[in-house]
């Protein structure tokens, strides 16, 4: 019995729980899935069922267009996921954050001047 026991325990593989996040103006798809250790986030991406809720993103993704990160930070696809990770898929930008700085620093100096 002991020898079935420690069988099994040293043939399972190691569960990772990951969370992918991916925000949209109207909706965002947030799924916690498990998989299992030495997974990448292409492989995470792929069995969260992501690609078919959009397979617009799918195509992106794959063809390297749209970003991803682990907690902020880009990361590619082939990275190893460690337990815990939040894997975030990034939009792109709708307008160049500085430019927008600009525009308000230069709209406030207009009221000021009033």
């Amino acid at each position: 019995m002991a020898d079935a026991l420690e069988s099994a325990t040293t043939t399972a593989m190691p569960v990772l729980r990951v969370q992918i996040c991916h925000a949209l103006p109207d909706e965002a798809f947030i799924e916690t899935l498990s998989v299992p250790a030495g997974a990448t986030i292409a492989q995470a991406l792929a069995a969260s069922g992501l690609h078919a809720r959009f397979p617009a993103l799918a195509a992106t993704l794959e063809a390297g267009d749209t970003k991803v990160g682990i907690f902020g930070k880009v990361k590619p696809l082939d990275t190893m996921l460690r337990d815990g990770d939040r894997i975030e898929i990034y939009r792109p930008l709708q307008a160049d954050p500085k430019e927008s700085r600009r525009r308000r620093a230069k709209h406030k100096q207009q009221l000021d001047a009033r």
